[in-house]
C-alpha cells in the first residue's frame, strides 16, 4: 500500500522543466538589454539637460549683472569690463573646457559637452549665450 501512494505522489509532483527555465532566463536577458540601452540614453539625455539649464543660467547671470553695471553710478562701459567682473564659474561638476571667452567656450559636466557662443553686450542690451 506504501508504494502505491509513493506512485501516486509522484504523477501529482508539479515543477518546470529545463526548456521552460531557459525559456524564461532568456526572455530576462533580453529584457535587461533593452532596460540598459534605455537608461544609458535617458542618462545621457539627463546630461544634456543640465547643461541647458545652466546655459539658463549663465544668461540670467548675464542679465542680472548688466542691469546692475545700467544702473550703477559709473554706468555701462563696455562688454570687455563687463564680461571681467561677470562670474562665469558654474559650481556643481560644470567645467570649461575651452574658454570662456567673451566670445564663448565650451562647458562640460562628466562626458557631455556644450559648445557655447556669446553675443556681445551693448548699452541697450546684455550679452546672450547660446548653443552651437
Amino acid at each position: 500500500m506504501r508504494s502505491r501512494r509513493a506512485g501516486f505522489m509522484l504523477n501529482c509532483e508539479k515543477g518546470f522543466t529545463l526548456i521552460e527555465i531557459i525559456s524564461v532566463l532568456v526572455i530576462l536577458s533580453v529584457v535587461t538589454a533593452v532596460g540598459f540601452k534605455r537608461f544609458d540614453d535617458f542618462s545621457r539625455s539627463a546630461k544634456t539637460k543640465v547643461l541647458y539649464q545652466a546655459l539658463s543660467e549663465l544668461n540670467s547671470r548675464e542679465l542680472l549683472f548688466w542691469t546692475i553695471v545700467k544702473i550703477s553710478d559709473q554706468g555701462w562701459v563696455s562688454d570687455e569690463a563687463l564680461f571681467a567682473q561677470l562670474d562665469k564659474n558654474l559650481d556643481g561638476g560644470y567645467r570649461w573646457s575651452s574658454g570662456p571667452t567673451s566670445a564663448g567656450g565650451t562647458l562640460e559636466l562628466q562626458s557631455a559637452t556644450l559648445s557655447l557662443s556669446r553675443t556681445a553686450s551693448t548699452g541697450s542690451a546684455a550679452g546672450k549665450w547660446a548653443a552651437n
